[in-house]
């Protein structure tokens, strides 16, 4: 492949991903816009791990949504540091108190996880669209903003709600191509002691370049409806929204 064709050739599929290929070599190196851009990127992972939720912007956020006041809950985690050398007590709630029991079906957690940035880019237009998907089948109750929050967290706070199904919109670990993607767990039957096995996740939501809010909201839903078919969450429960689309497309093909 000649050098002209072989940029090109890479060019075109940078284009269609984030991951860092067809990276070039100057030597027994990368380019110098090549390190660059590997440095930025950690860069800005790192302050997506660091940089503090701005609670009190967020709350007044998530207020307009229309879901109801948002309590503020913390974990055992003193501080940032302490909650990355310490995931034990990101899974512990220091105080619920401001969480209030309801008879809700539904309950949500916007929690920071390792990702604040995340949550801050993507938390309420999530909420949002959640809120459009499943308001209609379902009674939600108030969100809860968690900070310094592991995904079970969301099972305490679930527990002192009173709800039957948790949803933890959580920031996630950021890498270097993605530094601010959202997932979303979702628990059936939730309380303390639940581990990931009973859990289902929606990962990857960072539109345009990763998963949409909307596409993201129906996967809930289908995962929801089939959790309350079972009886419950997580290995025994699959996702199986691109199957039907699939099958869909497939019987307009026949037709």
């Amino acid at each position: 492949m000649t050098g002209e064709s072989e940029v090109e050739f890479w060019g075109e599929l940078r284009a269609m991903t984030q991951s860092r290929i067809g990276l070039g070599r100057i030597g027994d190196s990368l380019p110098t816009t090549r390190v660059l851009e590997f440095r930025s990127a950690h860069a800005a992972a790192r302050d997506a791990v660091h940089m503090p939720l701005e609670v009190e912007e967020f709350v007044a956020r998530v207020e307009q949504v229309g879901l109801g006041s948002p309590p503020v809950v913390t974990s055992l985690a003193t501080s940032r540091a302490e909650y990355l050398r310490r995931p034990d007590l990101g899974r512990q709630p220091k105080d619920l108190s401001a969480v209030s029991h309801s008879e809700d079906e539904i309950g949500i957690v916007l929690s920071d996880g390792l990702s604040p940035r995340a949550l801050s880019d993507h938390g309420v237009a999530m909420l949002e669209a959640l809120k459009t998907e499943l308001s209609d089948s379902y009674s939600i109750a108030a969100p809860v903003i968690a900070t310094e929050a592991r995904v079970a967290l969301g099972d305490h706070i679930a527990a002192a709600m009173g709800v039957r199904t948790v949803l933890v919109l959580i920031g996630e670990r950021p890498g270097l191509s993605v530094a601010d993607s959202l997932g979303i767990y979702l628990t059936h039957l939730p309380k303390p002691g639940c581990t990931d096995a009973d859990r289902n996740c929606i990962s990857n939501i960072h539109p345009p370049e990763g998963q949409g809010y909307e596409q993201s909201a129906r996967i809930v839903a289908g995962l929801l409806a089939g959790a309350r078919k079972l009886g419950r969450s997580g290995v025994a429960l699959k996702d199986t929204s691109r199957a039907d689309a699939l099958e869909s497309a497939e019987v307009l093909t026949l037709e």
